[in-house]
């Protein structure tokens, strides 16, 4: 089956460059936990980035804006819950969110659950929340600006992996292949539970 190159390969690219453009903002020497590497430290956070690529990916074979509009949506959303993290409010449950996350989103893709673009998004808008404020009460640094450029940055980086793996696996293989994979980040995070 001959692949065809779809918008989103764009914004895959797109990603990678703005991830190492904004590279000197994150880089900061001594901090072996950068804005830019805390999203890859924790396997929850990078197993339901993951589970939101190839939920956009599903969702896209029905709705083409979703590849787009999910991912888009997870990274304003994770930057609000960052802001309200860096200011110091409190959300208990955070933790427990984004484990919910990876379980949520991994077996939305496995059983190929289509829902309106709209609720898809505040699904994941509810979930980015979580993660951005967790990734700023673990903040090493005191550049808040830096650090959360390159968390974002790579978020950004994960969630295009996830669609662009979600869409090349579907074309080849077909929606049983994205299921599987959905089933992969579902195992992740049974993974992640039985380690903590």
């Amino acid at each position: 089956m001959k692949l065809r190159t779809p918008a989103f390969l764009g914004f895959s690219v797109l990603s990678v460059v703005v991830a190492f453009a904004t590279a000197p903002a994150f880089a900061h020497p001594g901090h072996a936990d950068d804005g830019f590497l805390h999203p890859f430290t924790g396997l929850d956070h990078v197993f339901a980035m993951i589970g939101v690529g190839l939920w956009a990916a599903l969702l896209a074979a029905r709705k083409p804006s979703a590849i787009f509009l999910l991912p888009l949506a997870f990274v304003v959303m994770m930057a609000c819950g960052a802001a309200a993290g860096f200011a110091g409010m409190k959300l208990p449950i955070a933790e427990a969110g984004i484990l919910v996350s990876v379980f949520l989103l991994g077996g939305l893709v496995l059983v190929a659950v289509h829902v309106p673009p709209a609720t898809a998004i505040g699904v994941v808008a509810l979930f980015a929340i979580f993660h951005g404020y967790v990734h700023a009460v673990e903040a090493p640094t005191a550049d808040t600006g830096g650090y959360m450029l390159g968390f974002l940055a790579a978020t950004t980086l994960l969630l295009a992996i996830g669609a662009g793996l979600g869409w090349v696996v579907r074309r080849l293989v077909g929606d049983l292949g994205l299921r599987a994979l959905g089933g992969l980040v579902l195992a992740g995070g049974a993974l992640v539970l039985a380690t903590q």
